[in-house]
């Protein structure tokens, strides 16, 4: 009986043993990938301090913030409704991305939130001219989006 609990204390002590060990290696992944991570404010004076970063970036990736249809130039929602706002929140997006030397074709996940869901025609007619490699996409519709906005887009792209 000695023997068998000896054998068992043994074995436990190395599950022990092992389990920290590997605890203590993913730390360490963890800490040296955190000093890989980038966090951007905006490339425009008057974003600088938004509560949120313009662009995060990682390894190889750039996970941008949101973008409205705002004209930053002028203050305001581009007007014309949804086909305007999508092209502007577009060229922000497009903005953001070449300031970080990434465009519009390195994108590889789009995520699209919609004030209405009946605008999902007139977004996509304006979406797919500027997106031919065909990200992968999500689409949805909220209550209500910053400012009064109709669409609100963010992207994951490759740099």
């Amino acid at each position: 009986m000695k023997t068998i609990f000896s054998i068992s204390a043994v074995l436990l002590l190395c599950l022990v043993s092992c389990q920290t060990s590997n605890n203590n290696d993913n730390n360490n992944n963890n800490d040296n990938n955190s000093s890989n991570i980038t966090f951007h404010a905006s490339h425009l004076p008057e974003r600088q301090n938004t509560p949120f970063s313009a662009a995060v970036e990682t390894e190889n990736l750039l996970f941008l913030s949101g973008q409205i249809g705002k004209d930053h130039k002028k203050g305001m929602l581009a007007p014309g409704g949804i086909k305007a706002e999508t092209k502007q929140a577009l060229e922000n997006i497009k903005a953001v991305l070449a300031q970080h030397n990434s465009s519009l074709d390195r994108v590889v996940k789009c995520t699209v939130i919609l004030a209405d869901i009946n605008d999902f025609k007139d977004f996509n007619s304006v979406y797919v001219q500027y997106f031919p490699n065909k990200p992968a996409r999500t689409t949805f519709a909220a209550g209500g989006l910053a400012i009064g906005a109709k669409i609100e887009i963010d992207v994951i792209a490759a740099k």
